[in-house]
């Protein structure tokens, strides 16, 4: 069972392969811009299912959430910095390796990324953040898979 360096350095390698074969097989187009975006939704997926704990890695995530919060507020989209707050808030209810450590909270956590664009915005979902949920799952995979939950 790894600590957050391991999570994230399963996170790191899960995002470059993902980035490398979507870029190989001609589903991404390299944008700097966005696959540094990817790489950081993937790591916060890597790092997810322990923020239910009080460690390193809890308190590295909530200090990217509490800055990219700031920085909605900052910019007056304070509906999307109520939605961040009130995801940021789920992971405290439950246990440590409850809920956090399922394969259904790997697919469902991420889910807002698709449905708050929809709901809130009436954007399509599909086009523009599938990527970034693609890749905040396939870091919380690396992240259960390195805990041993896929036996």
């Amino acid at each position: 069972m790894p600590g957050y360096k391991g999570h994230l350095a399963g996170g790191i390698f899960f995002a470059v392969m993902g980035l490398i074969g979507s870029i190989l097989l001609g589903w991404l187009v390299l944008d700097p811009l966005v696959a540094s975006g990817l790489i950081g939704f993937c790591l916060l997926g890597a790092l997810f299912p322990d923020v239910d704990t009080n460690s390193k890695g809890q308190n590295l995530y909530y200090a990217v959430f509490a800055t990219v919060d700031l920085g909605l507020i900052l910019k007056g989209l304070y509906i999307w910095a109520a939605w961040l707050g009130f995801f940021a808030m789920l992971p405290a209810i439950g246990s440590h390796r409850g809920w956090t450590h399922t394969w259904w909270a790997m697919i469902l956590v991420p889910f807002p990324i698709l449905a708050v664009p929809v709901v809130v915005q009436g954007v399509d979902a599909v086009s523009g953040f599938l990527p970034f949920y693609a890749a905040f799952v396939s870091g919380y995979f690396s992240h259960l898979l390195l805990d041993g939950e896929f036996k």
